[in-house]
């Protein structure tokens, strides 16, 4: 049988590799290929990073999204696949812990009479402040060093020069003082 001479001829096998312009090509970005590949170690690593499953697989979803998107700017040249959808899921992850500190925490029913604290009434607050204003600078003084900064009566005693019992004496009056303007304060009509 004769060679047909229209038909084209079968290329050689070049012996030394693949041609440079064939490497030059960029290969197209093969999802389903990335996946198979990656899909497990990113799964891994947003586990690890955010210590709840769903979550993860909500990242390792959101990073083929974006890479399927931003399939154009991958370079081979620049780095390997793997190290591209790494640092892309490292930025969902980012997202996403971004998006948890913003969101109100929501605790379960029986967690809520645990979690409750006595803040108080913020009025409480106004009113010791109210009160410390009505004193005098001494009484003041003395409250603030001994009953709020925890000083002991001869600390103060001996870096403002007055007597411990002095302070002491300062020290109950303007307490009365003070519990009788909260008193005042929360029983109006007493």
């Amino acid at each position: 049988m004769t060679p047909d001479p229209s038909a084209p001829s079968p290329a050689a096998p070049s012996p030394s590799g693949p041609s440079p312009a064939a490497e030059s090509v960029p290969q197209p970005f093969d999802l389903a290929a990335a996946y198979d590949e990656h899909g497990h170690s990113l799964f891994g690593f947003a586990v690890n990073a955010l210590r709840d499953r769903t979550l993860a697989e909500d990242c390792v979803q959101e990073t083929f999204l974006r890479a399927w998107r931003a399939r154009d700017q991958f370079s081979p040249h620049r780095a390997s696949l793997k190290t591209w959808l790494f640092a892309i899921e490292r930025h969902v992850i980012i997202d996403v812990q971004r998006s948890i500190q913003r969101m109100p925490r929501v605790l379960p029913p029986d967690l809520l009479d645990d979690a409750v604290t006595d803040d108080g009434d913020p009025l409480d607050r106004l009113s010791v402040i109210e009160g410390l204003a009505k004193l005098s600078p001494e009484h003041r003084s003395v409250l603030i060093e001994i009953h709020l900064e925890g000083r002991s009566y001869a600390e103060v005693s001996a870096e403002s020069g007055v007597s411990a019992a002095t302070l002491r004496s300062r020290s109950f009056y303007a307490l009365r003082a003070m519990r009788d303007h909260l008193t005042i304060r929360k029983n109006p009509h007493a």
